[in-house]
């Protein structure tokens, strides 16, 4: 028996020993299966050669080498870095946009600052499209995330939409809003156009370089290389410097972006969240009103709905606003229990005809001043026929502002037609005083006033004639001369101040006379 006992613990330390040989052995691997071990044979590791260089944080968040973080994004800026698919640019112009922005920490923080209030919600739109995070960086290079921003070719809004363009995307630009401007349709827009872009180049780069210079000018410098037997990528191009520079200097933000401590830069934090609501607008509502009720500054609420041109807010073309997160409930709430008064003080009103500032004013029940403060009304103009013109909304009135007139309703101009006093000669002896009203396209009744003869006289060949003639106001013509009044007004003013005379005095003497007593 104890010869058993001895033979069984040496068995035991036998196997155990195998075991562990077993598991030691590199050559052998479990299939997984519990069956045992397969004998196979382990492939050897390979090795990069060259230099190894660290992996920066936004590569980690592509998967650009294959790693995938299933951490949740500590803020905004992380789940931009994750989101970055461009492939870099590298050289001298991205080297030297980093050191101008790096140097210059205020205007930094502030552009950051302003983009909060709206880069989650261009980062959600890119990762539906499944679009390059980098593209959320954009409007700091056009814009500086300004959306009143508009450049001298009159690009407008955070993403600077050319009226032209604007118009193409369905951006609508009316006497009330200028949706180049507005924070949803304008990103909306600004995506599709990169997207078509894309489309066209299959090269983000060039498609960066069409939309700063124009889709038809990068095609042509594509097909100037090629016949050329040149390259055909963004840095092979020849362009102008506004867009030799574009890409650069978003790469040089991104790398910012990417690693804010190599540059000594500090991003202000943006919660991966939010920071805006839509909010549904079913009546015509005064922006002053809006804020009250939201509990929000009235330049607040503006910043979040820059395509509003006027004071109130029309249902029928903007039925959607954005509000800030916590705040659009507050609105909600607080309008459900509003029952003080209208909710409009403003509303529309489509111009009949053609008519003076004056004479608009004057109809409508205001002051000439408000009437052109409240919409852009510029001296020395005249308000066309079917004009939309802002205007007190009495109390009586009922019924909100159309859709047609929302949605379309423009304000045109024509400049002011006044009469200037001009000196024109007879062409001939015996000229009657209706011939010359007939050329220059006027009454002989007024011609004759001016020149203190009767309506049948006749002037000298050569003889001067005073005339008052229309003339359209411009800038040039207001700056070189100072318009008369009214002809009549000035006949009658002339007239009064002359001594009595009379009509059978002599017509030169009564001609010379006249213009001395017309001041310019």
């Amino acid at each position: 028996m104890r010869m058993l006992k001895i033979f069984g613990l040496v068995s035991m330390v036998w196997l155990a020993g195998c075991a562990t040989n077993n598991a030691s052995d590199p050559g052998l691997q479990s299939d997984g299966s519990g069956s045992g071990s397969i004998p196979t044979k382990h492939a050897q590791p390979s090795y990069p050669s060259g230099p190894l260089s660290p992996i920066s944080p936004y590569q980690l968040g592509t998967g650009t080498y294959g790693v995938a973080s299933i951490k949740a994004p500590a803020d905004l800026w992380d789940r931009i870095r994750r989101g970055f698919a461009m492939p870099d640019l590298n050289n001298d112009l991205v080297r030297d946009r980093e050191q101008w922005y790096a140097t210059r920490p205020d205007y930094m923080q502030r552009m950051t600052e302003r983009s909060s209030k709206y880069l989650f919600h261009i980062v959600e739109e890119l990762e539906r499209r499944n679009m390059p995070s980098e593209l959320a960086l954009l409007p700091y290079i056009e814009s500086a995330f300004n959306p009143q921003a508009v450049s001298s070719a009159q690009a407008a809004g955070m993403w600077q939409f050319m009226p032209a363009t604007g118009t193409y995307f369905d951006l609508k630009q009316n006497a009330f809003r200028d949706d180049r401007r507005d924070v949803l349709a304008s990103t909306r827009a600004a995506l599709d156009y990169l997207q078509k872009l894309y489309g066209m180049f299959g090269d983000w780069h060039l498609a960066l370089a069409a939309y700063n210079w124009g889709e038809g000018s990068v095609s042509r410098a594509i097909a100037r290389n090629q016949k050329q037997g040149l390259g055909v990528g963004y840095e092979d191009l020849s362009m102008p410097a506004e867009t030799r520079m574009y890409v650069p200097k978003l790469q040089a933000v991104k790398n910012i972006v990417a690693s804010p401590l190599r540059f000594n830069a500090e991003l202000p934090l943006i919660e991966n969240h939010p920071y805006f609501q839509t909010v549904d607008i079913t009546r015509d509502i005064d922006v002053a009103l809006v804020a009250s009720l939201a509990g929000i500054r009235e330049e607040d609420f503006r910043a979040l709905n820059p395509s509003l041109h006027k004071p109130v807010i029309l249902a029928a073309g903007m039925p959607k606003i954005l509000l800030p997160w916590d705040n659009a409930q507050v609105f909600r709430k607080n309008l459900e229990a509003h029952n003080d008064g209208q909710y409009a003080s403003w509303t529309v009103w489509s111009v009949p005809s053609t008519m003076s500032v004056t004479n608009a004013a004057q109809r409508i029940g205001i002051s000439e001043n408000d009437l052109r403060k409240l919409n852009g009304i510029p001296p020395r103009m005249m308000i066309k026929a079917g004009s939309a013109l802002m205007v007190p909304r009495s109390a009586t009135t009922q019924q909100d502002v159309s859709s047609q007139l929302a949605d379309n309703g423009q304000i045109a101009f024509t400049p002011e037609i006044v009469n200037r006093r001009t000196v024109v000669r007879a062409l001939k002896r015996g000229e009657t005083v209706t011939a010359i009203a007939q050329r220059y396209r006027v009454s002989a009744s007024d011609v004759a006033d001016w020149n203190d003869v009767r309506t049948n006289a006749r002037f000298k060949g050569g003889e001067h004639v005073t005339m008052y003639l229309p003339v359209r106001l411009t800038s040039t013509s207001f700056a070189k001369s100072t318009p008369q009044p009214r002809a009549r007004a000035a006949a009658g003013k002339a007239r009064a101040a002359a001594p009595a005379k009379a009509a059978a005095k002599s017509r030169p003497a009564a001609a010379k006379a006249a213009p001395a007593k017309r001041k310019r």
